[in-house]
């Protein structure tokens, strides 16, 4: 622990006693740790999409997964597509409808604990979504469609692309969408997003103390659940997207994950764009399917690719059983999670 994390966490101490804040890190953990699951109603043929249903196995559990061939099957590129959280592959759809068009074939699943896949017993952290994407990176690299294989990930998906990334010599290029740097500025933003009123001299310390009382049960290090510790072993070309007005992740992430990241690291900023659908603007999809093209080759040259990719109509779509954005989740966070225990805390240290 350095001098300033020292010095931080006895400031914090002072003003909220260690009892009381480990409190808030257990409830933080038991009420932030487990995703609402949304299972699919729709599969790719709702998109034109040609695919086979098949399971990724990670960690002794079958992950449903869809298989999406581009080019009629013929051998080439693949590229593996991690959700966010409390998401499901089939909102990965609009990534493959363009990926396809491009020249890639595409394989999307559902991480652990989300979508079909049952609850789990512990927190999900960015090494599950870590694990599982590597684990469907192997599956994809087995496939004899495929040649060369890329990932490409979305938010929490973006973590977990960036760990698989590190972890699988095999990944020739990775994509982390608005991925937040690291689970200890993931935890402070979540109380912003809360309207958690925390004063920063105990938030930034109760943040660094409740992020790893929260991966404790998976036994995981701070350190190895980082993306921008990730990104640095990242042998692979690397490509980091960001909207310029992401208020769930605000762009200073992406700054911090281009500042660990090895030399060569493109960065592209969607003027406009908020933390989900980017896919709906030209300029991101062009931007991805070219640096795609560029890193694992295929049929389409780059330019090919881009103007391909930015020719199709990539839209969110909507959950047949309500007509709500299924993506709305990840747009407008659960408000104000933990306003009640907070509270409480405040009002015990008050009669201190």
């Amino acid at each position: 622990m350095t001098s300033f994390r020292k010095a931080s966490l006895i400031a914090a101490v002072a003003a909220l006693p260690m009892a009381a804040a480990y409190r808030f890190a257990l409830v933080y953990r038991g009420r932030a740790g487990y995703p609402r699951r949304v299972e699919a109603d729709v599969d790719p043929g709702a998109v034109g999409l040609a695919f086979e249903a098949t399971v990724v196995r990670s960690a002794g559990v079958d992950l449903p997964a869809w298989f999406m061939p581009a080019g009629r099957g013929r051998r080439g590129p693949g590229v593996v597509l991690v959700h966010g959280w409390e998401s499901a592959h089939h909102r990965t759809l609009p990534i493959a409808q363009f990926l396809q068009a491009a020249g890639f074939h595409t394989l999307a699943f559902d991480v652990r604990g989300h979508g079909a896949n049952p609850p789990e017993q512990a927190p999900i952290t960015g090494g599950e979504f870590g694990a599982d994407a590597a684990a469907a990176i192997r599956a994809l690299v087995d496939r004899p469609e495929v040649d060369r294989v890329g990932v490409v990930g979305h938010s929490m998906g973006g973590v977990g692309a960036l760990i698989a990334a590190a972890a699988e010599p095999a990944v020739g290029a990775v994509v982390s969408i608005s991925a937040p740097a690291d689970p200890y500025r993931l935890t402070r933003l979540t109380f912003r997003l809360a309207e958690l009123p925390i004063p920063d001299p105990i938030a930034y310390p109760l943040a660094w103390l409740t992020a790893r009382v929260y991966a404790k049960p998976r036994g995981h290090r701070i350190e190895d659940i980082s993306a921008s510790r990730a990104i640095a072993r990242i042998a692979a070309p690397i490509l980091l997207v960001h909207g310029a007005v992401d208020t769930v992740i605000p762009p200073d992430h992406l700054k911090r994950l281009a500042g660990h990241a090895p030399v060569g690291t493109k960065t592209y900023l969607v003027e406009g764009g908020g933390h989900s659908w980017l896919y709906e603007d030209a300029g991101f999809r062009r931007t991805v399917a070219a640096f795609l093209a560029a890193s694992l080759g295929g049929r389409l040259t780059p330019e090919q690719a881009a103007e391909r990719a930015a020719a199709v109509d990539a839209r969110r779509m909507v959950e047949a059983v309500d007509r709500r954005d299924f993506s709305a989740v990840e747009e407008a966070p659960r408000p104000s999670l933990l306003a009640a225990e907070i509270a409480g805390l405040r009002r015990r240290v008050a009669r201190r």
